[in-house]
């Protein structure tokens, strides 16, 4: 246990120092929101648009593996939705909100790093698969479900509006949707623009990991005490332990998709998670303590399931 500890544990140094950094006042809220606009809307992007760029579609577009995955993912939105709602008798709004922090699991900044430390940089393909889709998945389900609730929708066009212009201006969708431009259609990359596209990828990962830190010492863990543990409980353990029974008994991937559909679900809420939320002006406080909390839980879990994968 100690050696997957070890695995996991330098990913949340990184976020320990940005949180510490904060905290200490050595290094600026603004500084932050600077550090977070550049991995959020460049480098991370960047990092997305190059590795769908480069996946092979074929290997790593499994609709198995894909299956799995989200079939955690919905079964929590919907298990948060109405566990919130009959159990906890929050509003149907944050309700929503309380769902999709299990929805929205960390696939970028927690599930990459931990899958490259522990299986190595070529193992990565099946995750890319899965943050293909996930943005857009996540906030088509979210958003939907929000906009019938509020009945603010209107109509049919006003609804399907509001969630395209959502997930479209999203940056990291505009990465994906850009690798698979380049993937599809074989166009060639000049090794200059290659080049500087993988310095803008090198800082990608550890900028944004401290970053997070800065982000998560704003959360205050405060109140709704068992609302916040009910999200991690679904975050942390309800949606990679579906995905690993899917992928194991139902669908039967290979070792290698187990691993990354498992660690993928693992993951605390992401910072999205949060964002939603303050969107809609509903839930905050829970969605940011359960990225908070779930965030530090995570480097017990993941190397738990890190010793039950094959």
């Amino acid at each position: 246990m100690g050696d997957l500890i070890a695995i996991v544990l330098p990913v949340f140094l990184v976020i320990g120092a940005g949180y510490v950094a904060v905290w200490r006042g050595l290094f600026s809220d603004s500084g932050v929101e600077g550090l977070m606009n550049f991995t959020q809307r460049f480098a991370i992007p960047c990092l997305l648009f190059m590795g769908i760029a480069t996946l092979d579609l074929g290997q790593n577009f499994d609709w198995r593996l894909l299956v799995s995955f989200y079939t955690g993912s919905t079964v929590c939105f919907f298990a948060g939705l109405f566990g919130a709602r009959l159990f906890f008798g929050r509003s149907w709004p944050d309700s929503v909100a309380i769902g999709f922090c299990g929805l929205f699991a960390n696939t970028v900044l927690l599930g990459l790093p931990i899958m490259e430390r522990a299986y190595g940089a070529d193992a990565l393909g099946p995750n890319f698969a899965i943050i293909a889709l996930h943005a857009a998945f996540c906030f088509l389900l979210g958003i939907t479900t929000m906009e019938i609730v509020r009945a603010d929708s209107g109509s049919p066009a006003r609804l399907i509006n509001t969630v395209g212009r959502a997930m479209f201006r999203n940056p990291l969708m505009i990465g994906v949707a850009l690798g698979f431009v380049v993937n599809l259609t074989g166009l060639p990359m000049p090794g200059v623009l290659t080049e500087a596209i993988n310095l803008m990828i090198r800082a990608a990962l550890p900028a944004a990991l401290f970053g997070l830190g800065g982000v998560l010492y704003r959360y205050k863990p405060e109140g709704d005490a068992k609302v916040i543990a009910f999200v991690c409980v679904l975050s942390l353990v309800l949606h990679p332990a579906i995905a690993f029974g899917m992928g194991s008994a139902v669908t039967d991937l290979s070792a290698e998709q187990l691993r990354s559909a498992v660690i993928t679900a693992a993951m605390a809420p992401g910072v999205n998670a949060y964002l939603f939320a303050n969107m809609y002006g509903t839930a905050r406080r829970v969605a940011a303590s359960a990225v908070l909390i779930g965030t530090a839980l995570t480097v017990l879990t993941a190397s738990a399931w890190l010793a039950i994968l094959p």
